[in-house]
């Protein structure tokens, strides 16, 4: 597994671009017949990516990285696939999930497994973990019945659907907020007017970025902006105390994942475009 640690505001204000990127970006999520976990010290979460191809690829950690003899002893974990079809297998039971469907797993789990459909057009399951206070039922939730939220106009470039899984009102979970944006086509913004939360952490995952396309992700305080150049199925980690919002070539897809103090989606910091710097 490995381990991420988070710098200080003033510390990203000092930072070439290679520095930027080791600290922030995880570029090499998904690998075929591979599972890669990255642990990071803002609120212990830990980001995931697993491709099963031939056979199936076990959710794991050594004892060393968690202290605990599994992976979901103290844990819980947000699952997307963004892939082909596939299959979670929690505990014994086996969940089919189609391309953006989520899975939640909680506290006490002791065996999740990923296996594909099909291992020419293999599942890949992006992971959201953080520590968690007690059980919640494992839940299985396709795309069409999570709560979708319509925002922003073709004016401003960043028409979108946000599609929440897990949150209060949805998929019960202790801390982890889990959901998916998808931008219209000819839209690129996200997330505008950025904003940043406090109280929580946020993950992003960027993917269906066709061709060459890319995305600038925008981090930082709102007075020390600085910038990532995303490509297809990269991830983003965001302290708290940074803006996250990006600008594509393109439309695309991503999705996010927070944790931190509370669950409350409202819960933001607006930062008026007019002082972004």
């Amino acid at each position: 597994m490995e381990m991420r640690y988070p710098p200080a505001p003033e510390h990203i204000q000092r930072m070439t671009t290679s520095e930027l990127r080791d600290n922030f970006l995880i570029p090499d999520l998904f690998t075929p017949g591979e599972l890669k976990l990255v642990y990071s010290h803002v609120d212990r979460v830990i980001v995931g990516g697993a491709m099963p191809t031939t056979g199936p690829v076990e959710l794991a950690a050594d004892k060393h990285d968690l202290g605990t003899d599994y992976f979901l002893e103290r844990r819980e974990v947000g699952i997307i696939n963004i892939g082909g079809e596939g299959c979670v297998t929690v505990d014994g039971k086996d969940y089919v999930m189609a391309k953006r469907d989520s899975l939640y797993a909680g506290k006490g789990v002791r065996q999740v497994t990923f296996t594909s459909v099909n291992q020419t057009d293999p599942a890949q399951f992006f992971l959201f973990s953080a520590p968690a206070h007690t059980s919640y039922p494992t839940a299985h939730l396709p795309i069409q019945s999570a709560t979708p939220v319509h925002l922003g106009d073709p004016l401003n470039s960043n028409k979108r659907t946000i599609y929440k899984y897990i949150h209060p009102e949805g998929v019960q979970s202790c801390q982890v907020v889990m959901g998916m944006t998808i931008l219209e086509p000819g839209n690129m913004w996200n997330t505008m007017p950025v904003h940043s939360h406090a109280r929580r952490m946020e993950t992003y995952l960027y993917f269906d970025i066709p061709g060459d396309n890319l995305v600038f992700h925008l981090l930082g305080e709102p007075d020390e902006t600085r910038h990532l150049v995303m490509r297809d199925r990269q991830a983003v980690i965001s302290p708290s105390y940074s803006i996250h919002s990006g600008m594509g070539t393109g439309s695309y897809t991503f999705v996010w994942a927070m944790a931190g103090e509370n669950q409350t989606f409202t819960d933001m910091d607006a930062v008026p475009m007019s002082t972004l710097r």
